[in-house]
């Protein structure tokens, strides 16, 4: 949405020639009334100078009219609006400020003060541009033209608040959020330090039980203990390793007992007998048998 400030930038032309000097009673001097005449005159100029556009001269005409008299608020109030037009915002807000803080007239006051709010406007400073609407106002309530920039001024004072409302709080939580970020990789790094602790510890268990089965494996058991001697006696007592007691019993392959012996006989016997009862059977089976008839 597109807001408008109402500017008040009139040129104040109080005076439309150059003046003479008048009396203003036995407290005015011949020096004094020189100083506001040429004061007056250079303002006159300056005024020429800017409707040409002639801003070089515009300018330093109004100088030499504020040098000479401090009174005079049309000069900086005129040269104000120059810089203005020229978007010297800061140069403006000085001479505004000058001329509504010397005047003692509520018509050049209110415009002072009305296009100082119109500088802090361009630069955003809303609280600071309300306070000058106010002010303006005050010396001129009866201006529309001030109500209504100080209305707007109000409403984007409220919205840049609730602007930088939301942005604090998305600061606040993008904060939270680094320092929660923060504690979890904090915790992080020291599981991942206690789990090489763990892992170191078990690596120094795992080596030192090596080690210890290195030491075991140089220590002789108990039973290697024993001496020569009841090696030799233990080995004359008991039998070759591997041998079984019964072969160690057996005679050797070519001795036959007797009663080895005895048994080949009678199982050769057997098998002699067996065979001849075999042959006796099959002759027996092949004789022809005589059918007898019934006659």
């Amino acid at each position: 949405m597109m807001y408008r400030i109402l500017f008040s930038l009139t040129i104040i032309c109080a005076f439309t020639a150059p003046v003479q000097a008048q009396n203003r009673g036995d407290e005015d001097t011949a020096t004094s009334t020189k100083a506001v005449r040429e004061s007056r005159n250079y303002t006159y100029e300056a005024n020429k100078d800017l409707v040409e556009n002639d801003f070089v001269n515009a300018e330093g005409n109004y100088r030499k009219a504020i040098s000479k008299n401090k009174e005079n608020s049309s000069a900086p109030y005129n040269l104000g609006r120059a810089y203005y037009n020229r978007e010297s915002y800061a140069e403006a807000f000085s001479r505004f400020k000058e001329a509504g803080e010397q005047t003692s007239e509520k018509p050049t006051k209110h415009k002072s003060y009305h296009n100082m709010g119109n500088v802090f406007m361009n630069n955003k400073e809303y609280d600071k541009a309300v306070e000058a609407y106010k002010e303006a106002l005050r010396n001129n309530p009866k201006d529309e033209e001030t109500r209504y920039n100080l209305a707007l001024a109000k409403e984007m004072l409220k919205k840049q608040q609730n602007d930088q409302n939301n942005d604090q709080n998305q600061d606040d939580k993008k904060n939270d959020q680094d320092k929660d970020n923060k504690e979890k990789n904090q915790d992080q790094n020291q599981q991942g330090d206690q789990n090489k602790d763990q892992e170191g510890d078990q690596k120094d268990n795992q080596n030192k039980d090596q080690g210890n089965e290195g030491d075991k494996g140089d220590e002789k058991p108990e039973e290697n203990k024993k001496g020569d001697g009841d090696e030799k006696q233990e080995q004359k007592k008991q039998p070759n390793q591997g041998e079984e007691p019964e072969k160690q019993q057996r005679p050797r392959p070519n001795q036959l007992s007797k009663q080895q012996i005895q048994n080949l006989l009678e199982a050769m016997q057997n098998e002699e007998k067996k065979v001849q009862e075999k042959i006796d059977a099959k002759r027996v089976k092949g004789k022809k048998i005589k059918n007898e008839k019934d006659w």
